[in-house]
Order: structure tokens, then C-alpha cells, then sequence
């Protein structure tokens, strides 16, 4: 059997961030394996409209920021089935350098990449625990929380907050639970598209070659289900450069011209 498919027990699913790119990838994957999915998003109507088009049993409005809110989406899932899947995928994407970032972007990255998952998977853990079921959560984290990422600086940190605060609360819950962190290097979506192509962050997003389609991030994010795999970097090869930065970051930072030059160039490409 799949790890998607479905069980004797109907069983639910929520997925943050649902009505579009990523999010709504994976919710069109856990409904045609069989779940009954919930997607939330912080434009209701959007939610709704999405959940219409692929067979979802609900769409909700959902400000991550907001503890009750997670709660609110649990109740509602588990009113269709017992809630065993939970996926933190909302975020934001502001680009910037710290100084260069405005006050309500540093609060706004830090609300909804950093504290929406904190506050996800509190509930999702909750609800595993009262079903007696166990389930997985997945946090939508990203290559820029595994290593230094100049542009990007305030979005790496929730990002590696993420990455953290997973492996924690993954050794902390019983075995049932299991938590994992999903890093993937740029994927073509709107906030990718939104940010500024003259950036730092931008020009290191594309220094890695192929830009990632929300097809695959997708298929890798439902992949760790059922898994004990904690932190999943896609693909693996670009984990494994910025981790070897995250060493020695001094050293690293001695090459950073050479890597915003191979993305310019590749920015240009495309162009």
C-alpha cells in the first residue's frame, strides 16, 4: 500500500499555504491519495475556489500568525476524518539585507514562516496525540535555512529556525510522530517571481542551475510521509554545498562573487 492511500478510518489532512503554487501542489496530491484535505490560506476565497477545483473537502481562511486559527483548521479536518497528515507550507518570501528590510517585512517573515509553523505544529502535534494515531507534519523550510545566504538574510533565519525547531520537536514526541523539514532550492512560484531580480538572493537562487517546479517539491513534501527522514534537502547535491559553506562561512563568503556572477548570468539566459 501507498503511503498515501487511503484507510479503513477516513483519514484528514491539512495544508497551509494550499491555494496556490506549492500548497496546492501537495493537497492535489494527498486528495488523489485518498485523503480528505483541507487547505487553508490567508486569501479565503482563493482557498475555497481551490478546493472546489481539486476535490478537497474544505477551503478556509487561515492567518497563520493566529494560534485559534490553527485550531480552527484542526477541528474542521477532523471533522471529516481522523487528522493524521499536517503540512506548514504558508510563507512569505520578502528579499532583502537586514538593514535594507523594512520593520513590517522583518515582522511579517518572522510571524508567518517562524511562528505559523510553530504554531502548526503545536495543533497538528495535539491532535495526533488525542486521535492516538500518530501522523507526520511537514514544514516547508528551504536551502537558504541550511547555510548563509546574503539577501536573503531575515527569510534564511526562519528558515533555519524551521530546520531546527523540526529535528527538536521530532527527538521530543513519541515515535507516532514524526516531523520533517523540507529544504528545497528555488522553485518557480509567484514569490519567487515577486522578488527583486537584481538582488543578491536572487542572483544565488539561480547560481544552482534549473530552477525547481512546484510539481516536484510537491511530490518530495508527500514522499516523507510515513518516513524517518527529519531534514530533506532537494536537491540533495545543493544541501550538500551550503552545508559545507555553513562551516566555514568566512571562506565561503570569499567565493560569494563567483556564485551571484553564475546566477546573473543564468538569469540572463532565461530572460
Amino acid at each position: 500500500m501507498s503511503r498515501t492511500a487511503p484507510l479503513s478510518v477516513p483519514t484528514s489532512c491539512v495544508v497551509t499555504g494550499g491555494a496556490r503554487g506549492i500548497g496546492r501542489g501537495i493537497a492535489e496530491r494527498m486528495v488523489a491519495g485518498g485523503h480528505l484535505v483541507v487547505v487553508t490560506d490567508v486569501d479565503g476565497e482563493a482557498a475555497a475556489r481551490t478546493a472546489a477545483e481539486i476535490g478537497a473537502v474544505e477551503g478556509l481562511s487561515h492567518d497563520v500568525r493566529d494560534p485559534e486559527a490553527h485550531r480552527a483548521a484542526a477541528a474542521e479536518a477532523g471533522r471529516h476524518g481522523v487528522l493524521t497528515a499536517w503540512f506548514n507550507n504558508a510563507g512569505v518570501g520578502d528579499d532583502g539585507t537586514l538593514a535594507d528590510l523594512s520593520e513590517e517585512a522583518v515582522q511579517r517573515l518572522v510571524g508567518v514562516n517562524l511562528m505559523g509553523t510553530l504554531w502548526g505544529m503545536r495543533t497538528a502535534i495535539a491532535a495526533f496525540e488525542a486521535s492516538g494515531r500518530g501522523g507526520d507534519i511537514v514544514n516547508t523550510a528551504s536551502l537558504a535555512g541550511l547555510g548563509p545566504v546574503p539577501g536573503y538574510t531575515v527569510y534564511a533565519a526562519t528558515k533555519a529556525a524551521i530546520v531546527s525547531a523540526s529535528m527538536s520537536t521530532d527527538a521530543e514526541t513519541a515515535r507516532g510522530i514524526r516531523v520533517h523539514a523540507l529544504c528545497p532550492d528555488g522553485v518557480k512560484t509567484a514569490m519567487l517571481d515577486g522578488q527583486d531580480p537584481r538582488g543578491t538572493g536572487s542572483a544565488l537562487v539561480h547560481s544552482g542551475g534549473r530552477i525547481l517546479t512546484v510539481e516536484e517539491v510537491a511530490e518530495e513534501a508527500v514522499a516523507l510521509l510515513g518516513t524517518r527522514r527529519v531534514v530533506r534537502a532537494v536537491p540533495a547535491w545543493r544541501g550538500g554545498v551550503i552545508r559545507a559553506s555553513a562551516l566555514a562561512p568566512s571562506v565561503a563568503a570569499r567565493g560569494l562573487g563567483m556564485f551571484v556572477a553564475q546566477g546573473r548570468r543564468a538569469m540572463q539566459r532565461d530572460a
